[in-house]
């Protein structure tokens, strides 16, 4: 083997060719757009990140905030229902017509009489049973005969001078609710009222809605659901039980593996919402399962507005590193068309989303507006019990035209029909009322000046003034005395007042009523008459208490006014007068400078 000669020259390597300035440029620009790109999706996906938990957190609690401001509203409505059927077995057992059945044992009329009153007062059904337990007479007709001797509402009723309540379950789970009372005459029982409370037009009306709905008694037991095989069970038995396809079933989807809230309860180990409330009646609770569905919803629709606004960001991105290349066009061109399908898929779902919310706001609204409808037939008597005075009027004045047609006295006669008009429009502001209460907005409420309604109110009593002889003494102080109310609900106050003056000095040779009106911190309108006094002053305010004989009054007038007075702020008392006769007093909150600059 040969060895190498030192002396001989080694091969000299090949240079390596040099980069031009320009591609060191463009792979410097194309590494700095790589970062770029790098930078821009790590912020998309932190920034979807942190808004998936913020909105998550936030719209949680507004889902759990509107529930619990419908679990206000359903145990409003239930107290409402409650206490509406509550006054009824008062009310009838007091019923004159029912106590002469009853005394008589003639039922001819009482069952029509009962089915008369069952629509007004909105129960399930109306009973009247004998004082051996026997059903006498009912709004259900083919009860009629039955034997209820044994039953607690009948035993209960028996055992109590006061209206009870009894809860009643069958052997299918069903509940029922009853009140009854025990009908007197003359201190001797002859029988006891039942009213049978609907509950469950709730339950149907709470099955339209995502939620599940529960209430329980005092003893832990569910009596209303929206699961009818709820009923009779506790809710821990309730909730371990194997779901079903019902609303239920969509209240519980899982949703702890993507909210930071903790869950409220579990059902088939799945996460809920549970919101519980009071039921300020017997101790009764009601709790919502709340669905999460819409939570998820309006989340993913601003996640979808996010990252379609960084998909467009990448997407200009690689228009700019790719703009000489066709193919590369043809695919951005592809990924905006889906970028824009998508956009108008996202506007559809939340003009849908939209319009679900606008629907329950709607039905929310409208079980507000169930619970004003409920006190409809109260008003509707009371409205029927103004419209008399205005009436017993027109005829008198009618009667006094046609007298001065006769006698040729045209100007007269049209100061009449002047009064007429007035009267006339009077009765449409009392029927007014009722339409105002059957819509959505509320009574509005502007100035008034006492004394003016009481001219108003003298005026409107004018006929039985004159058919009377009655001195009237006003007093009224220099100033107007102002209050803040309805012109129109005041005098029917006054009116029903003056009204009942006269009344009470039929009896009396020289009939006199003084009116009083001052003004301090209330403004105080004092009616006193010299008549024949006030008797049991614990029912004077009570509805259908009237001392007057039958046919002439129904016992409305001072419950009516109680309540307006009431209603203003005020409050309406009587005493009976150390000179003899009857004083009452209306006492309303005065409106001073300083309140009506305010308003």
């Amino acid at each position: 083997m040969s060895t190498p000669d030192p002396n001989t020259p080694r091969p000299t390597p090949a240079p390596q060719p040099r980069r031009a300035p320009s591609e060191r440029a463009a792979g410097t620009t194309s590494w700095r757009v790589r970062m770029a790109l790098i930078v821009l999706t790590a912020m998309a996906v932190g920034v979807v990140f942190v808004t998936n938990r913020l909105l998550t957190d936030r719209f949680t609690q507004n889902t759990r905030n509107r529930a619990e401001l419908r679990l206000v509203l359903y145990s409003g409505n239930l107290l409402s229902e409650l206490r509406q059927n509550a006054i009824v077995p008062q009310l009838l057992a007091r019923d004159p017509a029912l106590i002469s059945a009853l005394n008589s044992a003639n039922y001819s009329q009482s069952t029509q009489r009962l089915i008369s009153f069952v629509d007004e007062i909105g129960a399930a059904s109306l009973t009247l049973l004998d004082k051996d337990g026997r059903t006498v007479a009912s709004t259900d007709r083919n009860t009629i005969g039955e034997s209820h001797r044994t039953q607690p509402y009948y035993v209960d009723a028996l055992r109590s001078k006061d209206t009870v309540f009894t809860l009643i379950q069958h052997e299918t789970g069903r509940f029922d609710f009853y009140y009854s009372r025990r009908v007197e005459s003359q201190g001797a029982l002859i029988g006891v009222i039942m009213v049978a409370v609907d509950l469950y037009k709730y339950e149907r009306a709470w099955a339209g809605i995502t939620d599940a709905v529960v209430v329980t008694d005092t003893e832990g037991r569910i009596i209303l659901s929206t699961e009818p095989r709820w009923r009779g069970l506790t809710e821990a038995e309730a909730l371990s039980e194997k779901p079903v396809s019902s609303a239920l079933e969509r209240a519980i989807q899982a949703t702890a593996d993507w909210t930071t809230l903790p869950a409220d309860a579990y059902l088939g180990g799945e996460a809920v919402m549970r919101v519980e409330g009071r039921v300020a009646f017997r101790g009764w609770r009601i709790a919502n399962f709340t669905t999460f569905d819409s939570v998820r919803e309006k989340v993913n629709g601003f996640l979808a507005l996010e990252i379609m606004a960084f998909a467009i960001l990448l997407a200009l991105a690689f228009y700019f590193l790719n703009r000489k290349t066709a193919v590369r066009m043809a695919l951005f061109q592809r990924e905006s068309a889906e970028l824009r399908a998508l956009n108008l898929r996202l506007q559809r779902e939340i003009a849908e989303r939209e319009r679900v919310q606008e629907n329950l706001a709607v039905a929310e609204q409208t079980l507000a507006q169930s619970s004003k409808l409920a006190a409809l037939g109260e008003m509707s008597a009371a409205v029927s019990h103004e419209l008399n005075q205005p009436l017993a009027a027109m005829k008198t004045y009618l009667a006094g035209a046609r007298l001065l047609l006769t006698r040729n006295r045209p100007d007269e006669t049209l100061s009449s029909f002047q009064r007429i008009d007035d009267l006339i429009e009077r009765m449409g502001a009392i029927t007014k009322q009722l339409k105002s209460y059957a819509r959505h907005s509320g009574d509005t409420f502007e100035p008034v000046n006492i004394g003016d309604a009481l001219a108003s109110s003298l005026s409107m009593m004018e006929p039985q003034l004159r058919q009377r002889r009655v001195t009237i003494n006003r007093t009224l102080p220099d100033e107007p005395v102002m209050v803040m109310g309805d012109r129109v609900r005041i005098e029917q106050v006054m009116i029903n007042l003056l009204r009942n003056a006269l009344d009470a000095t039929q009896t009396v040779n020289e009939a006199q009523i003084d009116l009083v009106l001052t003004a301090g911190t209330m403004a105080v309108l004092t009616v006193r008459d010299n008549g024949t006094g006030l008797k049991d002053f614990d029912k004077l305010f009570e509805p259908f208490h009237s001392t007057k004989q039958a046919g002439e009054g129904v016992g409305l007038g001072l419950a009516i006014s109680s309540g307006i007075v009431n209603d203003l702020g005020g409050r309406l008392t009587a005493r009976d007068a150390a000179t003899g006769g009857a004083v009452f007093e209306m006492r309303l909150p005065i409106l001073n400078e300083e309140t009506r600059a305010a308003e």
